[in-house]
This record gives C-alpha cells, structure tokens and sequence, in this order.
C-alpha cells in the first residue's frame, strides 16, 4: 500500500488525493482497532503435543528475567544433547487482573527434541495436542494487553472458553526502539467449544 509523506509546509492538495487518504485511513480503522500495533487476524489452529524444557519463575510478569532463563535453556540442551526449538516460549500460570504481581507464575521454555533428565532449575513436560486461537503481536510492550483484550473477545463471540493457560511463542527477543519496547509474540489461548 502506498502511503503519503506529509510535508510540514502548507500545499494545495489535490481532492482525490484527500479522498484516498481518508479512504485508507477509514480502512485502517475497520481493520485495525489497536493504534501503533501491528496485528494479524484471530487465527483457530491445531497443536500438536510437543515436549518443553522449563524454569518456573514466580514474580511480576514485567520483571521476567527472560535473557538469563533462555540462556539457562538453551545451556541445559547443548549439555544434555537434546535438540531445542528454534523460538522460546512463555506459559502464563496466573491472570494478573486478579492475581497479585508478586505472585503471578510463568514457565519460561524452549521446545526439545530427544530424551533427557531435568536438572537443577530446568524441568520437562509435555504439552498435549491442542486447538488454540492465537495472534500474532508487534508492538510496543504498551499495547500488548490490548491484544490479549482482542484475542479474549474473539474466543468469547465465536462460543469458546479456554481450555488452559496462555502460550506466547517468541519470534524475535524484545526490543527497545526509540525509548519503547516493542515485542514480537505469538498469543495462544488453549481453546475448547462450550
């Protein structure tokens, strides 16, 4: 889509130039409700189950030390030689509308392929198949509620209810551009029909 540079110079513009800006930008709000955030659609998909290595974190969900924990991770799979996915994960134990920040539980994971043993801080589960509405975020850190916000009002008008805790997969770290945060994740909500 072509876009219109604004000059800060006052210029006579042309009427249909006016009337295709106004257009787009019409459009940009019918499909796009979420300001400075670039979203794909609601999707349904199909998960297959698929085993995780873990570290429980108890604590705020701003103050997750994810650098230390992947690094930890990753760490603990070239040590145990077990191959692990190529995009971490978060899974949110804890709602923080109602749960207190200092104890809200996450489980910081990465995929692995190949049998291995826990140890230390790392564990291991199996996540069972699943269907799942996700959708894709990038943004900044601010408007990240408003896509949980979306994808909760998706699931309730389209007759689901969640079948388990959220699932973000991380498609890229987090990173600061011009002062704001900006993060790339998918947002699962394990989902089931009333």
């Amino acid at each position: 889509m072509r876009t219109w540079r604004v000059d800060p110079a006052p210029q006579k513009v042309p009427p249909v130039q006016i009337q295709l800006t106004a257009l787009r930008i019409e459009i940009r709000e019918k499909h796009v409700r979420t300001p400075g955030v670039k979203m794909a659609n609601v999707k349904l998909e199909s998960r297959k189950p698929m085993t995780i290595a873990y570290i429980e974190h108890v604590g705020s969900y701003s103050k997750i030390p994810f650098d230390k924990y992947f690094g930890q991770l990753y760490g603990w799979a070239k040590e145990n030689k077990v191959m692990p996915g190529f995009h971490p994960m978060g899974v949110y134990h804890s709602n923080p509308k109602v749960t207190p920040p200092e104890e809200c539980k996450t489980s910081i994971a990465i995929p692995i392929y190949g049998k291995a043993k826990p140890s230390g801080e790392v564990k291991i589960k199996k996540l069972p198949a699943m269907k799942v509405a996700s959708y894709s975020h990038k943004g900044n850190a601010s408007e990240y509620q408003r896509s949980y916000d979306r994808l909760e009002t998706w699931i309730k008008e389209k007759g689901y209810v969640l079948a388990d805790c959220p699932i973000e997969i991380y498609s890229k770290m987090p990173e600061i551009v011009k002062g704001e945060t900006i993060i790339y994740a998918k947002i699962m909500f394990p989902v089931k029909k009333k």
